[in-house]
């Protein structure tokens, strides 16, 4: 995925919010242990306006993905989309606990970007839609992830490293490093 953060983050949410919108059944499971196609727009409404409101950038509050998960969704993600598109904003210095002092589009851009394309393969597989992930994506964040595997390791946000299918492709590998079963599907 090339361009700017926010470039990044636009190609990377659309995606997201195709697949939102042709999702039919909201409870259904996920290659996420104990999570529902609703908990995956959960997680992705909640955890980055919880640090950023931990780093003095608050988002205005919306509908709930418990709610309303494809409202929710578009909430954030235009918020979001908002902040990156203003270079007064997307330059802003914020401090995060564990993450230093960065330039807010680059803490969107290296953590938030990411986690939107990652789950959007869980998405899709709930849903059974399309879950191809972009190859580029896939090569720069495992060649970059495989350095850094003890602390992805220990940070507890990645599961154990799952078997790779024989005859893995790219992708595949890359989610088995992440800790997904790459061959999964909802159960029958």
């Amino acid at each position: 995925m090339s361009g700017t953060a926010a470039d990044r983050f636009r190609t990377a949410a659309e995606r997201f919010s195709a697949l939102v919108r042709c999702t039919a059944d909201w409870s259904a499971p996920t290659p996420v242990d104990q999570w529902r196609a609703r908990d995956v727009v959960e997680h992705l409404t909640t955890w980055l306006p919880g640090m950023l409101a931990g780093c003095g950038v608050a988002l205005d509050p919306g509908p709930s993905a418990q709610d309303d998960p494809t409202a929710a969704w578009e909430h954030v993600r235009g918020q979001v989309q908002g902040l990156l598109d203003d270079p007064g904003k997307a330059g802003q210095e914020v401090t995060q606990e564990h993450l230093g002092t960065l330039p807010l589009e680059r803490l969107v851009d290296t953590y938030y970007t990411p986690d939107v394309v990652m789950h959007s393969w869980d998405l899709a597989r709930s849903s059974g839609q399309d879950d191809t992930i972009d190859p580029d994506f896939v090569r720069e964040a495992h060649a970059g992830m495989l350095s850094m595997e003890p602390m992805i390791r220990g940070s507890g946000q990645y599961g154990e490293q799952q078997p790779e299918p024989e005859g893995a492709s790219e992708q595949e590998r890359f989610l088995a490093f992440i800790g997904r079963d790459p061959r999964w599907s909802p159960p029958a």
